[in-house]
């Protein structure tokens, strides 16, 4: 078998588990879509539940979600893009900088009941937040911070090292480089950080469930120590929880469609930013 037969099957058989992921994502949301576009109405999305959650709609519990992943990204996304340049353009590559590497991946390997727990211990009870949106928020940033750590790390380890000398050659300081030429070229990167972040926020219910996420409350926070419903605990109750939960799965299934839209929603809105800021470098 000569070299271009190997490359063509190697090719091939990539082509095919590229095939294969995107089949079962589109499989995936062609089941939640078909089985919850019957109940998509303006009330399900616009009136608060009701009768046990078994009738009514999910707009506090869209509410909630979306304060909850504003909150968090408020709180992990600017310790993170600062820890990160901290660690790569003044630290330098001792082994306090790796030491932190190590353990900021570890941080990134717990599981997230261990986080919610964590939240509930420090956040609600020893700073005495009660179960409430800034409980939730910390906890769900705590959950993200080494998501966004890394991903910015990486970002500004791509910008090559001739932008720094030559910034430091004209005369300006290390601050300046890296808030003028550094981060502008990597914020683009960086924003991925942010994607992702988001994406796992909006599913998470284990650490929403010990700090802020209420089993029935139709109603609208008005303040951060306020309780919330969120659509990833709304979803396991209404799946999981009542007398008939054969009635109320297609609440379950429409809940998690809308759950999917806000996320492709803010990915969106997170990639349009992204190409912003990347039109922005480059006319620069």
């Amino acid at each position: 078998m000569n070299r271009k037969t190997k490359q063509k099957i190697a090719f091939t058989i990539f082509r095919m588990l590229g095939l294969l992921v995107t089949g079962i994502l589109f499989w995936i949301l062609g089941f939640i879509i078909y089985n919850g576009i019957g109940v998509m109405s303006w009330e399900f999305l616009t009136a608060a539940p009701a009768e046990g959650m078994t009738a009514g709609g999910i707009f506090p519990a869209i509410v909630g979600t979306l304060a909850l992943i504003a909150g968090s990204v408020i709180v992990s996304f600017p310790v993170g893009v600062m820890s990160a340049i901290y660690m790569n353009e003044y630290a330098g590559n001792g082994w306090p900088v790796r030491f932190i590497r190590v353990m900021t991946n570890n941080l990134g390997g717990i599981p997230s009941i261990v986080f919610g727990l964590f939240g509930m211990a420090l956040f609600v009870n020893a700073m005495r937040f009660g179960d409430s949106i800034l409980a939730g928020s910390c906890t769900l940033g705590l959950l993200v911070l080494p998501l966004i750590i890394r991903t910015t790390e990486e970002a500004l380890k791509a910008i090559p090292d001739d932008y720094r000398t030559g910034s430091l050659a004209l005369g300006a300081t290390k601050l300046q480089t890296v808030r003028r030429v550094i981060l502008p070229m990597a914020f683009p990167n960086i924003i991925t950080g942010l994607i992702l972040s988001i994406g796992r926020v909006s599913g998470e219910t284990a650490p929403i469930l010990f700090t802020v996420a209420a089993y029935f409350l139709p109603k609208l926070p008005e303040s951060i120590f306020d309780q919330v419903m969120a659509l990833p605990y709304h979803l396991y109750v209404i799946a999981t929880s009542g007398t008939d939960i054969e009635a109320s799965r297609p609440l379950a299934y429409g809940t998690a469609l809308v759950l999917i839209v806000i996320v492709l929603l803010m990915n969106l809105l997170a990639t349009a930013l992204r190409r912003y800021f990347s039109r922005k470098v480059k006319t620069n």
